[in-house]
């Protein structure tokens, strides 16, 4: 586990916020001993808000995935995280994506009882769908697949 990884996963803010701005580490490492999560992984499981809005301002991709195939959505979701939806959302993450198993996070959201994230998601996927559309019309690009999972 990177030292980017260790500091999301204990939701320690500045140091993130360190060796972000010191540019010692990648914000989209996947780490092979815990199943390909990302540092965005770990701020979106932990509910951090704070820490996952700057991994993104420093370049952290919301739409890479675990082994399993969770995206961060699916870590905010199972963790009823509404702060860390509603930021994914705000940046166009994909919220609609199956893991390995077939489940979105709206899946994950629905099991853990997190009714407030059951709403949003049931919303916020209709608004990305419609988005995607609009920026494929557009010859926009999205930001939303991991090659290296898909592949």
């Amino acid at each position: 586990m990177s030292e980017l990884h260790q500091a999301a996963a204990a939701a320690d803010f500045e140091h993130v916020e360190e060796l972000l701005r010191e540019k010692k580490c990648n914000p989209n490492q996947k780490d092979i001993d815990w199943g390909n999560k990302t540092p965005l992984h770990w701020a979106a499981a932990n509910g951090d808000v704070e820490t996952a809005r700057l991994l993104m301002d420093h370049g952290a991709r919301p739409c890479l995935r675990t082994e399993l195939g969770w995206t961060p959505a699916h870590f905010a979701a199972e963790a009823g995280s509404l702060a860390v939806l509603r930021l994914l959302h705000s940046v166009h993450a994909p919220l609609h994506k199956e893991d390995a198993g077939g489940d979105r996070p709206l899946r994950f959201a629905e099991i853990y009882g997190h009714k407030e994230c059951v709403v949003f998601l049931q919303k916020a996927e209709a608004e990305g769908h419609a988005y995607r559309k609009s920026a494929a019309a557009k010859g926009m690009s999205v930001d939303d697949t991991d090659e290296e999972w898909e592949g």
